[in-house]
C-alpha cells in the first residue's frame, strides 16, 4: 500500500478569514495501481498520444523489452519477438529463463518486488527498483503474462492492475521464456497510436547494443554483428572522413569518426538504455576523446575544435545504475559499481589507452583527423571576433525587444528538478498574435516562447559567418543557447508553431532547414517538433444561439476526416469555423492545444532520407526544377463546403 498526502486543500494562507480544513480525512491511502494511475508521470514521464518517441506508450514497451534484454545479457535466449497490432495491442515474447512460476503474479503487481535487487543474476540490469512491469500493468486496460519454465507454465490476466484470473501451474511443450501482452488504457493515453518509425529505431538500437540478439518486430528481423559500428553507419548520412574507429573492452564499447558538418553528434547508452540526455559516462567520453587526440598530436588544440564534425557513440554497463528520473534518459551514477572505480576513470582509462593505441597503429587515420581539427581551428579563429560581437548583440537585443519569453526552469539551473527539465520546451512562433495567445495560457514553469519577425532567411548554403550576421537566426541561436553546441541546449523540446497556411508551412520549412544545416544533431537527437493545431472547430449552431458556452460540445478537428465526422455528429446544426492562423484561436482555446497531451509531429532523420540531396533540391537554387515538380504534382481540393 502507498500513502499519499493530499495538499489540494491545505493552503498556507486563509482566504477571507476562512481557515482550510486539514484532518484525518485529508490523508489518502491508495493501492499501488491507483497511485500509478493517479500519478503516471512519476513512473513513465510524459503521456501523449504516441506522436513523439518520448511519449508514455513507448516507455511501456521499453519497460517490457528491457526485462527480456536483461535475460539475454545474462546469457539466456537469442531472440525477442515484438508484435504490435493496429489497435495498439503489444505482445513481447522472449526465450529467457522465465519468471519463477510461484512469483508470476507478484512480479507484476506488488511494488518494490524484483528479482534484480541484491541479485547476482542481474548485475548490470537497466531496472532495479521493481517498478517497470507494474506500471505497464496498472496503465493497461488489458495485461497478461505467461511464464514458461522447465516444462511448466503459469499465466495471469489483469485489467488496470486488478487481477482478473490466474491459472494453475500446467505442463507445456513450449521453450522457456516469458510472454507479456498489454493494451494501453485509452482513458490515460487518449487517441494513442504506435508509430512504426519510432518502434523500428528502438528495435535497431536494441540489436546494435546486443550483438548476436535477433529482434523481430512484426516479422521484420533486426540483427547486428558489429554493434556501435553498425549504429554509426546506420545514422550517418554523410560520408565519413575515415573508417569508423571501433573499440571494445569489458563493459565498454565506443565508435568514433568525423564528417563534414557543423557541430558534434553523440549517442550514449547505459546497460542497453538510450540515454538521450547523456550523463556522467558521456561527459567523461567527450572529455577524454578530446584529451587523448590533443596529447597524441602534442598540440594545444581546443576540445571544441577536436570534436567539431565528430560523430561518436559510447555504450557502458555499470552495476546498479542511478538515473536522474524514472524515464532513464540521463545517467547520474558516479561509480561503475558500488564502491568501485568512478565512471570518469573507467571511461577515461579505456579511451586514453585504446584510442591512443589505435592512432599509433593507423597513421593514415591520424593524419585525416589532424587535418580536420586544424580546419576547425582555423574556422573558429576566423569567427572569434564576429562571435563575440554576435553574443553582445544578442544579449542587448534580447533584453529590449522581448522576443524571448522564457520559462522559469532553465536546463543550466534546475538541479533537483529533472522531471521539469525533461518537460521544458520552447515554442517558435510567427508574429505577435500567435505568441500572445500561447503566452497567456502556457505553463510558465516549463514553456518558453520565441517570436519570429516575419519569414527567416533560407539558411541552405550559408556559412557560419553569414549565419551570425543574420539578426533573426543569431537571436534564435542565443535563445536556445546553441552558440557552443547542443550541450548548452536549454529546452528539451524545440517546437515550431506556425500557421496552418502556405506562409506558415514555408516558415516551418525555413526553420527546419536552419536546424539541419547548422545543428543537425538537434534533429537527430530528437529535440525538434512541429505543433499540430486544429484546422477546424465544429459545434452545434443551436447551442450557440442559446449561448450555452459552458456546456457546448465542441470538436476541434486536425484534418478533413475528423471534420466530416464532427459534421455528421451534429448534422444540419453543425457550425464550422476554419482556423487560418494561430492568432485566430482564442487563448482559452489554445490552452487545450499546448498542454501535456498536445499533438506534436516529431522531426526525425533516417539515413535513407538523403538529407543533403533533399535540401539541395527543395532549398537550393534550382528554381525551375522545383517549379516543374510542383506543377506536375499539384493537387487541387474543393474547399467550397468549408464556408
Amino acid at each position: 500500500m502507498l500513502i499519499f498526502i493530499s495538499m489540494d486543500d491545505t493552503l498556507n494562507t486563509a482566504i477571507d478569514g476562512f481557515e482550510p480544513r486539514y484532518d484525518e480525512n485529508d490523508i489518502k491511502t491508495f493501492t499501488w495501481n491507483v497511485h500509478i494511475r493517479r500519478r503516471p508521470g512519476m513512473y513513465i514521464g510524459a503521456l501523449g498520444d504516441g506522436s513523439s518517441p518520448d511519449h508514455g506508450i513507448y516507455v511501456l514497451l521499453k519497460e517490457v523489452i528491457d526485462n527480456s534484454i536483461d535475460e539475454y545479457a545474462m546469457g539466456h535466449g537469442k531472440q525477442i519477438a515484438v508484435d504490435i497490432t493496429a489497435e495498439g495491442q503489444v505482445t513481447v515474447r522472449d526465450y529467457g529463463r522465465g519468471i519463477p512460476l510461484g512469483s508470476v503474479v507478484k512480479a507484476v503487481s506488488t511494488m518494490n518486488t524484483s528479482g534484480k535487487i541484491d541479485s547476482d543474476a542481474f548485475q548490470k540490469s537497466v531496472g532495479l527498483n521493481g517498478v517497470g512491469l507494474k506500471a505497464v500493468n496498472a496503465l493497461s486496460i488489458e495485461f497478461s503474462i505467461i511464464s514458461r519454465r522447465d516444462g511448466q507454465m503459469k499465466a495471469a490476466r489483469f485489467s488496470r492492475g486488478e487481477l482478473i484470473s490466474e491459472s494453475e501451474v500446467e505442463p507445456t511443450d513450449e521453450p522457456n521464456g516469458t510472454t507479456v501482452s498489454f493494451l494501453p488504457d485509452s482513458e490515460i493515453f487518449r487517441n494513442f497510436r504506435y508509430h512504426d518509425d519510432f518502434v523500428r529505431v528502438m528495435m535497431k538500437n536494441y540489436s546494435f547494443l546486443n550483438t548476436g540478439l535477433a529482434m523481430v518486430y512484426n516479422g521484420e528481423r533486426f540483427y547486428s554483428r558489429q554493434g556501435l559500428l553498425d549504429l554509426l553507419a546506420e545514422n550517418i548520412d554523410k560520408e565519413p572522413l575515415y573508417p569508423i574507429i571501433h573499440l571494445k573492452g569489458q563493459d565498454i564499447e565506443v565508435a568514433i569518426t568525423h564528417v563534414r558538418q557543423y557541430g558534434e553528434e553523440f549517442y550514449s547508452f547505459v546497460n542497453g538504455q538510450y540515454t538521450t540526455q547523456g550523463g556522467t559516462h558521456l561527459a567523461a567520453f567527450k572529455k577524454y576523446v578530446a584529451q587523448t587526440i590533443k596529447e597524441y598530436f602534442g598540440k594545444g588544440f581546443e576540445p571544441s575544435d577536436i570534436r567539431s564534425g565528430m560523430v561518436a557513440a559510447i555504450a557502458v554497463r555499470v552495476q546498479e545504475p542511478v538515473f536522474e528520473s524514472q524515464t532513464k534518459v540521463k545517467l547520474g551514477s558516479t561509480e561503475v559499481s558500488p564502491g568501485g572505480a568512478s565512471v570518469d576513470k573507467f571511461v577515461g582509462d579505456f579511451v586514453k589507452k585504446e584510442l591512443d593505441n589505435y592512432l599509433h597503429r593507423n597513421l593514415d587515420v591520424a593524419e585525416v583527423i589532424l587535418r580536420k581539427v586544424q580546419e576547425s581551428e582555423r574556422a573558429r579563429k576566423a569567427m572569434a571576433g564576429l562571435a563575440k560581437e554576435a553574443r553582445e548583440k544578442a544579449k542587448k537585443v534580447s533584453l529590449h525587444n522581448k522576443k524571448l519569453l522564457d520559462c522559469t526552469v532553465h536546463l543550466n539551473d534546475s538541479k533537483g528538478k529533472e522531471d521539469l527539465r525533461e518537460a521544458s520546451s520552447i515554442f517558435i512562433t510567427e508574429g505577435d498574435s500567435a505568441a500572445g495567445s500561447i503566452t497567456k495560457v502556457r505553463d510558465v514553469r516549463t514553456q518558453a516562447v520565441f517570436s519570429l519577425r516575419g519569414k527567416p532567411l533560407n539558411a541552405y548554403g550559408l556559412t557560419q559567418k553569414e549565419l551570425v550576421r543574420n539578426d533573426e537566426f543569431n537571436l534564435l541561436q542565443a535563445a536556445l543557447n546553441l552558440q557552443d553546441g547542443i550541450e548548452g541546449l536549454r529546452y528539451n523540446k524545440v517546437i515550431i508553431a506556425t500557421d496552418a497556411d502556405v506562409d506558415g508551412m514555408h516558415i516551418r520549412l525555413l526553420l527546419i532547414t536552419f536546424f539541419l544545416q547548422f545543428f543537425p544533431d538537434l534533429v537527430k537527437m530528437g529535440h525538434v517538433y512541429v505543433l499540430q493545431t486544429p484546422l477546424f472547430r465544429v459545434r452545434s449552431r443551436k447551442a450557440q444561439s442559446r449561448k450555452k458556452k459552458d456546456t457546448d460540445e465542441v470538436f476541434y478537428c486536425y484534418n478533413d476526416a475528423e471534420r466530416l465526422a464532427a459534421i455528421a455528429h451534429f448534422g444540419d446544426d453543425a457550425e464550422i469555423t476554419r482556423f487560418k492562423g494561430l492568432g485566430e484561436i482564442s487563448p482559452e482555446e489554445f490552452r487545450g492545444f499546448i498542454n501535456q497531451d498536445m499533438r506534436l509531429d516529431h522531426v526525425s532523420l533516417r539515413k535513407e532520407d538523403h538529407v543533403s540531396a533533399l535540401l539541395e533540391f527543395y532549398m537550393g537554387k534550382n528554381t525551375m526544377e522545383r517549379q516543374n515538380f510542383v506543377i506536375n504534382n499539384l493537387i487541387i481540393e474543393d474547399d467550397s463546403e468549408i464556408s
